[in-house]
């Protein structure tokens, strides 16, 4: 039982390990990431605010996740061109966006004013 449940952590970060090898919009996702943890340091944001940028990162790089895993079975079930299939890719595409754009603007309600102030 105890070794099922490593593995299934060995496979989460070898997943991990692949979405940022492959994916170079994975890399500007923690890049971004990156820069937002040492504004939050920098500006010694408060607990509230750490639990939003947290979570705009963790949804950010989860929703990359989610559209990696929809682009790797759309290209296994449909290899040849399909529109429904470049439909389901656009979709997950648009999700990844919406959620960036969630976290941006996270990280101006939560950075703008210590920049402005």
């Amino acid at each position: 039982m105890l070794k099922k449940r490593l593995n299934s952590f060995r496979y989460a970060f070898a997943g991990i390990a692949d979405l940022v090898a492959s994916q170079p919009n994975a890399k500007l996702h923690l890049a971004a990431a990156a820069v937002a943890i040492g504004a939050g340091f920098y500006f010694k944001i408060d607990r509230m605010e750490w639990c939003l940028v947290a979570m705009a990162i963790a949804s950010v790089l989860a929703a990359e996740a989610f559209n990696t895993a929809i682009e790797h079975l759309t290209d296994l079930a449909s290899p040849d061109h399909h529109p429904l299939a470049g439909k389901a890719k656009d979709v997950a595409a648009a999700a990844v966006l919406l959620t960036a754009i969630g976290a941006a603007a996270v990280g101006c309600i939560v950075f703008l004013p210590k920049l402005l102030g």
